[in-house]
């Protein structure tokens, strides 16, 4: 196969992946994760939720499986299963089964003290648990069915025993909620963020498919989750910007993600939104643009408190007359406290390494831009002109020093090989001319001969430096010196 044809396929086949990951449902699916990642996902969770459920019927003998409920949830690792009591075989009931999660802090025994206290909890808009039990790797929990189903489900009309990805991925028909409806729905789901704010209990789960109907009457699900350490639904968006950095301000991030899905029947396209389709009040506009905004990013999640005062909630009557009661021991409330604040640290710590490779990424494109390498090449041609305009000063300058250092008296002695050679002595003109085969009469002016060269790279100024030697000679500076003549006959 040509090479070409092979990197055109890697491109292609890129680009689809990209579109995938950033599809927030299809980046969660466990046929996506496998594909990317097949050793990290290798095992078979539905076998290992069997085997566990098995064991608690062994126990618990008065329930039966009537079905699994195969991919009605988004997680790989929390399974669903249809049951029954025995001796009531017309109700059903919802098995949940879940492994822990890597915010789990508690200790095993204050899990499992927690995880039973759920069945005690009573509130209008928290949907009754019938059974909670864990153990040191994972929980079980049972509830009522609905064959309503959730909150997502009548936004995007689906049968509730349907899989995830075939109810939501891709909706046939994309329609908002009423107005009273979102009024109504939503100041039940404050109400009961802010009890849950008020116990110490942390959430952090938020979600449509996270909320049962119950005629009008909406519901909160999975409060377990956070007691087992199980990410959250949004986390990939929140973990994005770091003033949303404890639990309270991921509740009321993730509120604005089901708001904006009840009004316009589909989540938002990216976070943070600055332009938001027309909607049926302002006042919800309003409520959105202080949850999803970028402003609202860069200054911090308002308070549940804060949001049940605006206009699109403040004037919501509510009907129900059941009296919440959540009663958490003072010494489980401690160890609730201590896991917020574990989990809300790893938050800080993954949104500080995300922040620190979104700065990498952008430094890293920005310089490997094209417009980036041109002015690099451009700063680069400039740099390189100065540095040889100025080594040319530096040498202009040193030759200017030595044409003047050569027209002082103490390098009168440097002259030119090719400089005439002075006579061999200044007192002895008596004395007849030495014959052709006398060695050289002033050895001291050959033995600074060679030294010149060297200090002289140019020819020009070697030039300038020979005729300042010869117009400053002087004759006395020369060494006396003795001759003795061999050359006439000896008479014995």
């Amino acid at each position: 196969m040509e090479r070409e044809f092979i990197a055109e396929r890697q491109k292609g086949l890129q680009a689809y992946l990209d579109v995938i990951t950033t599809h927030h449902i299809l980046s969660n699916c466990e046929l996506v994760k496998k594909f990317l990642d097949p050793n990290s996902y290798s095992v078979n969770y539905t076998e290992i939720a069997l085997q566990h459920v098995s064991m608690f019927f062994r126990s618990e003998p008065k329930w039966e499986v009537v079905e699994p409920l195969k991919d009605i949830g988004w997680r790989i690792r929390k399974k669903y299963f249809l049951m029954k009591i025995k001796n009531q075989p017309k109700e059903r009931l919802m098995l949940s089964w879940a492994d822990l999660g890597p915010d789990k802090y508690l200790s095993d025994k204050d899990l499992q003290y927690a995880v039973k206290l759920l069945s005690s909890c009573s509130h209008p808009y928290i949907y009754k648990i019938t059974f909670a039990t864990a153990n040191e790797s994972s929980a079980l929990v049972i509830r009522p069915f609905s064959e309503k189903g959730t909150l997502k489900d009548l936004i995007y009309k689906a049968k509730p025993k349907d899989p995830f990805l075939k109810k939501y991925c891709n909706p046939k028909k994309i329609q908002g909620l009423e107005l009273q409806q979102i009024k109504t729905y939503g100041r039940q789901i404050l109400e009961v963020l802010k009890f849950l704010h008020e116990k110490g209990f942390p959430y952090g789960h938020l979600h449509s498919a996270n909320v049962m109907l119950d005629g009008d009457t909406c519901k909160l699900l999975d409060l377990e989750n956070s007691l087992l350490g199980l990410p959250s639904f949004y986390r990939s968006y929140f973990s994005q910007f770091r003033k949303i950095n404890t639990l309270e301000g991921v509740d009321v991030h993730c509120f604005g993600h089901l708001l904006y899905e009840m009004t316009y029947g589909r989540p938002p396209d990216m976070i943070p939104v600055d332009n938001f389709p027309p909607a049926p009040s302002v006042f919800v506009v309003s409520v959105l643009e202080s949850i999803l905004t970028c402003e609202a990013m860069k200054n911090g999640m308002p308070t549940v408190s804060r949001l049940l005062q605006m206009p699109l909630f403040s004037d919501v009557l509510l009907t129900s007359s059941e009296k919440p009661q959540f009663k958490i021991p003072t010494k489980l409330k401690e160890a609730l406290k201590t896991s917020k604040e574990c989990i809300e640290k790893r938050l800080t710590e993954d949104q500080k390494l995300i922040h620190q490779h979104r700065r990498l990424t952008r430094a890293q494109s920005h310089h490997g831009s094209e417009e980036e390498k041109k002015k690099r090449k451009i700063l680069a041609r400039k740099k390189s002109k100065r540095s040889a305009y100025e080594s040319g000063e530096e040498h202009s300058a040193k030759y200017s020093n030595s044409n003047n250092s050569a027209g002082s008296g103490a390098s009168s002695p440097l002259t030119s090989p090719s400089s005439p050679t002075p006579p061999s002595t200044a007192g002895a003109s008596s004395i007849p001319p030495a014959p052709p085969p006398l060695p050289p009469a002033a050895p001291p002016l050959s033995t600074e001969v060679p030294a010149q060269p060297s200090l002289q790279p140019d020819v020009g100024a070697s030039r300038g430096a020979l005729l300042s030697s010869i117009q400053n000679f002087r004759k006395g500076t020369l060494k006396k010196t003795q001759t003795c003549d061999y050359s006439a006959p000896r008479i014995s």
